[in-house]
């Protein structure tokens, strides 16, 4: 049953994908652990997933309620997560693909209670991910919206003026003069210090106008978790420039877009990309907002201005920003070429052409803006291709 263990294989990485769209340092060495975790115990049952994903992929007190919510989005909630020892001789592999709890009875010899089917859960969690949030129904959009609530975005890291103490480095004059001081002048270790690492600002301009309208509401939410991570802010363009950050300040999502829809006078209407760059750029980018920040447009492209003016915008947010990415929901369409004269004029100022449409975009869409070299090349190849 090779297929089924590449299914089961499959769902397991999408969950791993999922936590660090959320901000968890699952890295490949955890996420060898957690498969080999999964494998020793029982990867049908929920409760041996979440202790061995618990075990292995969380680095620290602060990622536990991360992965809390990211559980229970991706596997479906059910309570409290459950909580039991690992037993010393687990019954044989069960694939998480074709197992499923809620059919087999609880014998004497099983300590786990009835339950959702994990794997449905998972796999259905696993399909989300790849599918057009335009196609999603009521109950699927429910879902997306939980595991959008998980997310965080970052920007990349940069070296900041300020300097910390530190093992190694340059040497601290002041703090090297001041231990041999207080030793009397006796020979002392020499005091280093180096550089802080600061994140970038990152700033999303985000697209509500009529044609972007199946995209809006997943985009936002993503625009909320990104600000609620910090260092970020949100725009709305559509007809009007409106700053959105103070109302994705809210913690509760729903709360958050009630907020927005209050404050955006220009939902469903046309867009003006061009006009309300050069706004953005005049009232908040040129006097530092955009300067060294990671700068992320989320829009299928469609201008009804001048091209030309969105051409000679783009070309002075690429000279400010350190780094000028496009998201395009139309992108993942079959045969998509970027022919809309707004896209192609704003193209060449482009640093990152990236796809908009579905949960896992906007992971290699976060990735991007942090600075991940492997995801980061992969779309800089398909740009290229």
């Amino acid at each position: 049953m090779e297929g089924t263990s590449l299914g089961a294989d499959a769902v397991l990485l999408g969950f791993v994908r999922a936590l660090r769209a959320a901000g968890l340092d699952a890295s490949t060495e955890r996420l060898h652990a957690f498969l080999r975790a999964v494998d020793v115990l029982r990867p049908g049952v929920r409760a041996d997933v979440y202790g061995a994903g618990r075990a292995t992929l969380c680095g620290g007190h602060d990622d536990l309620e991360r992965y809390e919510r990211v559980f229970a989005a991706y596997f479906g909630a059910r309570g409290e997560p459950p909580r039991r020892p690992v037993r010393a001789a687990p019954p044989p592999r069960l694939r998480l693909a074709v197992r499923d709890t809620a059919a087999e009875p609880c014998g004497p010899d099983r300590g786990e209670p009835p339950g959702p089917p994990t794997a449905t859960l998972a796999s259905s969690a696993e399909v989300l991910r790849h599918r057009d949030v335009a196609g999603l129904d009521a109950a699927e959009r429910a879902q997306l919206r939980r595991l959008l609530a998980a997310f965080a975005l970052h920007g990349q890291t940069r070296r900041s003026a300020r300097r910390r103490p530190a093992r190694r480095g340059e040497v601290d004059p002041r703090r090297t003069v001041r231990e041999l001081l207080r030793r009397g002048g006796e020979p002392a270790l020499l005091r280093r210090h180096a550089r802080v690492r600061q994140p970038r600002r990152v700033v999303l301009l985000v697209d509500v106008s009529g044609s972007m309208a199946p995209y809006a509401d997943a985009l936002l939410r993503f625009a909320h978790a990104a600000v609620r991570g910090g260092r970020t802010e949100v725009f709305t363009i559509g007809t009007r420039l409106t700053r959105a950050t103070r109302e994705l300040t809210h913690r509760d999502p729903d709360l958050a877009m009630a907020a927005l829809a209050a404050a955006v006078p220009d939902w469903r209407g046309g867009t003006r990309l061009g006009g309300l760059l050069r706004e953005f750029l005049d009232r908040w980018g040129q006097r530092g907002m955009a300067r060294g920040a990671v700068v992320v447009l989320l829009s299928d492209g469609w201008e009804r201005g001048d091209p030309e003016l969105l051409g000679a915008q783009m070309r002075r947010l690429h000279a400010l920003a350190h780094q000028v990415v496009w998201a395009n929901p139309r992108k993942a369409r079959p045969g998509y070429a970027p022919l809309a004269a707004g896209m192609a004029a704003a193209l060449p100022s482009v640093d990152a052409f990236v796809e908009g449409h579905s949960l896992a975009a906007l992971e290699r869409l976060a990735a991007v803006v942090r600075g991940a070299a492997d995801d980061a090349a992969d779309v800089r190849g398909a740009q290229g291709a």
